[in-house]
């Protein structure tokens, strides 16, 4: 059974709940963010960074540790192509089911595998690596308590249409046009669930909005137009 056409429901009840998460942009702003999530992947990430700097599109990249570990030259390829990057775990385990010292540390190990994979100082990682997506998108309210105790940012979705179980490039475009508006926040996946398709249905995607007048923008562009969190945090990663 598929849940797609659940997580449009999902989102709108979820979003007045829990306001100190990022679900969204600036709705009166005809822009996108474009996000990807389990990667990198040593195949279906360097396919995919050839379909955005085509199109000179900037994304955000939710990374696993593990996978940043095991292919450091494509996240540092990802890095010196500009896009944002964002933390999902170190391994794909639902938050919740982690104790609070072991979250935390999934978090650091992870931002400790960026910094040496990207060549970026472990200490500028640690204060501009803060945004958050919680694998499967679970999270309990102490999770959410927990994360802004420790300065991070959570990062949910509007859109998302479940490339994962690879239902197809037409159908993932189609589920993704169907629910697309200003300011959404579009989640498909570079890992190894999804991937394989990750870069036609991104190419479509971009093409497709694009004629439709939408621009493409940064996980920290929507923050900052985010009435709650987005004058918190102000910092762009530093080029090294």
């Amino acid at each position: 059974m598929q849940f797609a056409p659940i997580y449009p429901v999902l989102h709108r009840v979820l979003k007045p709940l829990f306001p100190q998460c990022l679900w969204a942009g600036d709705a009166q702003r005809r822009v996108v963010a474009l996000t990807f999530d389990d990667g990198p992947h040593p195949q279906h990430t360097p396919a995919l960074l050839n379909v955005l700097a085509r199109h000179h599109v900037v994304a955000s990249f939710f990374w696993l540790g593990v996978c940043v570990e095991r292919s450091p030259a494509v996240a540092q390829a990802v890095y010196r192509q500009g896009h944002w990057i964002g933390l999902h775990g170190y391994t794909h385990r639902a938050f919740p089911r982690l104790a609070p010292p072991d979250l935390k540390a999934s978090l650091e190990k992870t931002q400790r595998a960026i910094a040496q994979a990207c060549q970026w100082d472990l200490e500028l990682v640690q204060r501009q690596v803060r945004d958050v997506r919680p694998p499967l998108g679970v999270f309990t309210p102490a999770t959410l308590r927990h994360l802004h105790q420790w300065r991070y940012r959570p990062v949910m979705w509007s859109v998302v249409p479940e490339d994962w179980v690879e239902p197809g490039v037409h159908r993932s475009v189609d589920r993704v046009l169907r629910q697309v508006q200003p300011g959404s926040l579009i989640v498909l996946h570079d890992g190894p669930f999804g991937g394989t398709d990750v870069a036609a249905t991104a190419d479509q995607v971009i093409t497709r909005l694009k004629a439709e007048g939408y621009e493409w923008v940064s996980v920290d562009d929507l923050w900052k137009s985010h009435t709650l969190a987005g004058q918190e945090y102000q910092e762009k990663p530093a080029k090294t």
